[in-house]
């Protein structure tokens, strides 16, 4: 076996670099701003409690969707891949993987599965640039090396 194909590194987890920023910016200014108004605010309307409820309650589910846009990720394993989304975390054999596709216009991995549908791995972002384009290629060797599924109306 090569170098490459032994390496630990490759199994390294997917990450987006500029999404994680932007949701723990956001985060910090949409959840640090709404908390400071709803505890802090005077005036006719501020001092209403639902007026003050009402930004705590966007704080916490401003944070909540934030802290899964920040979150998602991909862990490639031996086994398979474990996406993980904004709604939802999906395990995935090598197998079910039919292509890995990354074009100008998509603003992440998209992969088409052997059964007819497309999963999103926002985990790979067209936002980091090269090293978006570095880790699509990584993915798509991985995929290639653990044995893609044959595509339907094609010999395996």
């Amino acid at each position: 076996m090569s170098a490459a194909r032994t390496s630990p590194d490759r199994y390294r987890i997917f990450r987006p670099l500029w999404g994680r920023v932007a949701g723990w910016v956001v985060g910090a200014i949409a959840v640090g701003g709404s908390l400071f108004v709803g505890l802090t605010a005077r005036g006719p309307v501020g001092s209403q409690p639902a007026s003050r409820v009402s930004f705590v309650a966007f704080a916490v589910v401003a944070a909540l969707l934030l802290w899964r846009v920040a979150g998602v990720y991909a862990t490639p394993s031996a086994r398979g891949l474990v996406v993980r989304n904004v709604i939802y975390t999906r395990h995935l054999a090598w197998p079910e993987v039919v292509a890995v596709r990354f074009s100008a216009n998509d603003p992440w991995v998209k992969l088409d599965l052997a059964d007819g549908s497309t999963l999103a791995v926002m985990g790979i972002q067209r936002s980091d640039g090269e090293r978006g384009m570095a880790e699509a290629r990584r993915l798509l060797g991985l995929v290639r090396e653990h044995g893609e599924a044959a595509e339907p109306g094609r010999p395996g």
